[in-house]
């Protein structure tokens, strides 16, 4: 039996590591986002959300959710931070103390759609329906007892 060979990591979730390194790429970027102009006529007068950054195990890449204000041009505004993504970890760089500043890549972070799709569902005619319908099966059952 070989006691140096560790068995395979069950997939977790990210190390807390990981995590703080997050929340401090998150601020870092949220600030530069606000106070330097980036010129690029697809960033010009538009407010971002960074919502989460998630760094690699290695901490050498970054995925950044961002989502623009109000959720207008999503797409555009992504490809944009895209192709300034040197520009910014290079800021980044000046600003925090990593051993490396990650590489970035930015998605747009569509949680906020998809609770909105989830709370027009739930606020429908048939789910209130079917609440109406389960309250009183769940009346009677009350009354069984």
């Amino acid at each position: 039996m070989n006691r140096h060979r560790s068995a395979p990591r069950a997939q977790k979730g990210p190390s807390q590591r990981q995590l703080r390194v997050g929340e401090v790429l998150r601020h870092t970027l949220a600030d530069i986002l606000r106070t330097n102009e980036i010129r690029d006529p697809d960033l010009e007068g538009v407010s971002v959300t960074v919502t989460e950054v998630r760094p690699s195990p290695d901490m050498r890449h970054a995925t950044v959710f961002v989502e623009p204000l109000g959720g207008r041009n999503a797409e555009t505004v992504v490809n944009a931070l895209n192709r300034h993504r040197g520009f910014l970890r290079g800021e980044m760089g000046r600003q925090i103390t990593l051993k490396f500043t990650p590489e970035l890549r930015f998605v747009e972070d569509t949680s906020f759609a998809e609770a909105e799709r989830i709370e027009g569902i739930l606020k429908s005619p048939r789910v209130a329906r079917d609440l109406r319908a389960g309250e009183s099966m769940g009346t009677n059952e009350d009354d069984e007892s």
